[in-house]
């Protein structure tokens, strides 16, 4: 009904009372949190915590394309994908949502548009679709981001309102649920599986039919998982429809009030909403006089009741838009910051996946730009209060210390857009050094009389002409070889290039 545009355009190339919300974290915590994420997690009330029992808080990023046709995350047409793992994580995003169809777990299935020229993407040279996914999963890790499988289609063709169809029936999801939660076991870079994407009319939730309820399906196909891996979270979205009242497809959580989902293993469930702007469909709430102070009100209604009331996590697994409106920009800072920033409720907050990291979503874009490789810093820089530090880097290889050797560090300035007026302009560190940072400080000084407007993924302190910018908390910590990036805008216009010097501890 609201999708029948966005997905894989690219074959090639929704009241009840509220309860308060829990105190504010404080800095002490916010020091813990930023050590936070080894192992596997699981539930208690509305938060996730880690294996040590410590709080934590999925803002990551949507990478799509293993659903398609190409049978692989997109983009490798045009990059390594070890550098877009980096840059991602260099923005702030600490999990993947990865979208895929049963179709990849056919034998023989392999991927096709990735660009092997120059040395790009090596060693996935003669990979099958499920070996690449492999070492995306590895080196996802090794930078510490976490992954959440997201069980997107039935096949390539498209998406589906039930969980299965004529050609791939519901004992073929759940066998192949069953594969991926067997085939990762022990890796606990996978955090859980999103069990289907977007059930929506005519799935129901509660009706009791076992042909239409998604509760009851993902009930089942949940169990078989933890029953391969009981160590892995169960993300369950809505439907369309719960009691004649409507929302966006697998963004109407509102049954799980009376019918929650029921596992065998505890402190497994998350739930997962969806929410979009204007560019993928009008609602009827974006036209209300009183727009956009009545969406906290919807979204309680629909899925922020069950964080609210303690009842279980709740994660935004999409939310997107082009921002060509300003309805849509209005949205989106509405919902960031009903999502709770993270200096101010550290992890006891919504999770999230900003959909999408691909630029090729017709009706939402993305957080890079249509050349694969430059950041919109505008979209981008909505998200920045409800970023949160990554995770501890796990897998073989990669991340580097030792040997006692100092910290260093290299910092790029390049200007992005310059109209006179003002600027936006991105400073690169990168750890040149033989041991990580755990933080880094870059300082110039302009030869003009440029100010600095806003920064985003650092804090600065500007006095006469030299700024001096700290790392945030979420991307302070650089592998050997990795990288982070601050952005800013400033004014005036035309202040050049000044030299970047780059302090690491």
């Amino acid at each position: 009904m609201f999708r029948t545009l966005r997905r894989a355009l690219c074959a090639a190339a929704l009241l009840l009372p509220l309860l308060a919300g829990a105190p504010a974290a404080q800095g002490a915590e916010a020091e813990v949190q930023a050590e936070a994420g080894a192992g596997y997690w699981h539930t208690s009330g509305r938060q996730i915590l880690d294996a040590a029992g410590q709080p934590v808080r999925i803002a990551g990023i949507n990478w799509f394309g293993f659903e398609t046709s190409n049978h692989v995350v997109h983009g490798l047409w045009s990059r390594d994908y070890k550098s877009m793992i980096d840059q991602m994580r260099s923005l702030g995003y600490n999990t993947l949502r990865i979208p895929f169809s049963d179709d990849i777990l056919k034998s023989g299935t392999v991927p096709d548009s990735i660009d092997f020229s120059g040395g790009k993407n090596a060693d996935l040279q003669g990979l099958t679709s499920l070996q690449v996914l492999d070492r995306i999963v590895a080196y996802a890790g090794q930078d510490g981001l976490k992954v959440v499988l997201d069980r997107h289609r039935p096949d390539s063709g498209g998406q589906s309102a039930l969980w299965y169809t004529a050609a791939v029936p519901e004992s073929t999801w759940i066998a192949n649920l069953r594969a991926l939660a067997t085939r990762y076991l022990g890796q606990d870079t996978v955090i859980g599986i999103d069990l289907h994407n977007e059930p929506h009319d005519p799935a129901c939730w509660g009706c009791g039919d076992t042909a239409l309820d998604w509760r009851l399906a993902a009930q089942r196909a949940g169990n078989a998982v933890l029953a391969v891996n009981p160590e892995l979270l169960v993300f369950v979205e809505g439907v369309q429809t719960v009691g004649g009242v409507s929302g966006w497809w697998g963004g109407n959580l509102m049954g799980v009030a009376q019918y929650p989902v029921q596992l065998d293993v505890a402190n497994r469930v998350v739930y997962s909403a969806h929410d979009y702007a204007t560019s993928v469909a009008q609602q009827s709430w974006f036209s209300d006089p009183s727009f956009p102070a009545n969406m906290p009100g919807i979204w309680d209604k629909y899925w922020g009741y069950i964080f609210k009331q303690n009842i279980a996590p709740v994660w935004v697994g999409e939310f997107g838009t082009t921002l060509a409106s300003t309805v849509d920009q209005r949205w989106l800072a509405a919902l960031v910051e009903y999502l709770r920033p993270t200096a101010t409720y550290g992890s006891d907050s919504f999770h999230w996946t900003f959909w999408s990291w691909n630029p090729n979503s017709g009706d939402t874009g993305g957080i890079l730009k249509d050349d694969w490789q430059t950041v919109d810093t505008v979209k981008d820089g909505y998200l920045a209060s409800v970023k949160a530090p990554g995770f501890p880097a796990g897998g073989g290889g990669g991340g580097g210390g030792g040997g006692g050797s100092a910290a260093a560090c290299t910092a790029a300035y390049t200007v992005s857009s310059d109209w006179g007026g003002g600027f936006n302009a991105e400073v690169k560190v990168t750890n040149s050094g033989s041991t990580a940072l755990s933080s880094w400080k870059v300082s110039w000084t302009w030869s003009g009389a440029q100010q600095v407007t806003n920064m985003w993924n650092a804090s600065y302190t500007q006095s006469g002409a030299t700024v001096t910018a700290v790392n945030a908390a979420h991307n302070g910590a650089v592998a050997v070889g990795g990288s982070a990036s601050l952005g800013f805008g400033g004014a005036p216009g035309g202040g050049g290039v000044p030299s970047v010097t780059c302090t690491a501890t």
